[in-house]
């Protein structure tokens, strides 16, 4: 799913629900990690094709309590209003986020809708599939026992095999992992060592304020049932090197040797409200679809009818949206900003539903003015 699942996880969820139970780290000696980020030291390999030198992220991440961005409110014909944040990712990872006016809303909403996205999953009892796991394992891993030395060009794997020894030591495991998945953890960890996460700042708010009011979120997540789970893996286990999953593994590195300071510049200008900022820059959003197509575009997928992912999330949270926008006055919900913003994402499918869509902060002075008594 684009909302809800990471690059390349969309392949390891598959085996992991498949097996209903969490496959356990591949086993690795590690070397002891370097410092943190920030140190500028320069790695002596050359970034791409070029002959920059790969260089910590010297960008500074914003730190302490910040505002995040405002809210968009869509407004229906009787006045009802879905209130949206767009969340980012990554974020800073030394943020705290003053959240009262999401607070403020989750008191009042009678609908919170969830992230957008997809779930797959497979009927199988606990104990199969705990048998099943084993099966989990292996779709991790490339077909044959190959390595990445062996699948990868010899330039991609010199770029991989410097950011790996930077970042995650000497992980032997790693390198029999399938190239979506390694690439993943090899950005996971990067980000880590530059003040980024991934999540932990919107959702634990969300949670609070929902688990207060006894309340639950509103599901909008497109569900992709496996009826032959085993078989299943064993395609996936099969399915070789495609050129989605090489231009996937190029991208990415792409984002952890040129692309962190970027990456950083985004979750400080979403940690501080600056949209205007955030709609300048970049989103990244060719090397998302290129790692989705990756998965997408297996057999493995096609003939499990995992095709047209985004269309069908889509749809699925327009629904859920006009369900909350007709029945309560007031509703929540959370985006990514990139669906939000972007030519044909949501905030344009709900103005050509005839929704007024307000800008954060677009109205603020009317609502002030009439607050104030005469």
């Amino acid at each position: 799913m684009r909302a809800g699942m990471s690059t390349g996880i969309l392949a390891l969820a598959l085996a992991a629900s498949i097996a209903a139970a969490s496959p356990p780290q591949e086993p690795g000696a590690q070397d002891p990690k370097p410092d943190p980020a920030r140190e500028q030291s320069a790695v002596g390999a050359s970034a791409g094709a070029g002959d920059a030198p790969i260089m910590d992220l010297d960008t500074v991440v914003v730190s302490g309590v910040l505002p995040g961005p405002g809210l968009w409110k869509v407004v229906n014909k009787d006045g009802h209003v879905l209130y949206i944040l767009g969340t980012q990712s990554p974020l800073p990872r030394d943020m705290e986020w003053d959240a009262r006016e999401v607070r403020g809303v989750l008191e009042r909403a009678g609908a919170v809708l969830g992230s957008p996205g997809v779930a797959i999953g497979a009927d199988v009892g606990f104990f199969r599939g705990l048998a099943m796991a084993p099966a989990a394992l292996k779709a991790m891993k490339n077909p044959d026992g190959a390595t990445l030395d062996e699948l990868l060009p010899a330039d991609l794997y010199a770029r991989w095999s410097t950011l790996k020894q930077r970042y995650l030591g000497r992980d032997r495991g790693v390198e029999k992992k399938r190239p979506l998945i390694a690439v993943y953890e090899l950005y996971r960890e990067a980000l880590k060592r530059n003040g980024l996460r991934e999540g932990g700042v919107v959702g634990p708010v969300i949670a609070e304020a929902l688990k207060a009011r006894d309340m639950k979120t509103t599901s909008v997540v497109v569900n992709f049932k496996i009826d032959d789970p085993r078989e299943a893996l064993a395609d996936f286990r099969k399915e070789g090197l495609k050129p989605q999953d090489l231009q996937c593994f190029r991208d990415t590195l792409d984002i952890i040797e040129n692309g962190l300071p970027q990456a950083a510049a985004r979750a400080n200008a979403w940690a501080v409200g600056d949209l205007d900022a955030l709609r300048a820059m970049s989103t990244g959003r060719r090397q998302v679809d290129t790692c989705m197509s990756a998965w997408t575009e297996t057999e493995t997928a096609r003939k499990r009818g995992l095709t047209d992912i985004d269309a069908r999330v889509l749809q699925s949270w327009l629904a859920a949206a006009d369900k909350a926008l007709a029945e309560h006055p007031v509703s929540f919900a959370t985006l990514s900003i990139d669906d939000l913003l972007r030519e044909g994402g949501y905030l344009s499918e709900l103005a050509r539903r005839g929704y007024v869509i307000q800008a954060p902060g677009e109205g603020d002075e009317e609502e002030d003015e009439a607050a104030v008594p005469l």
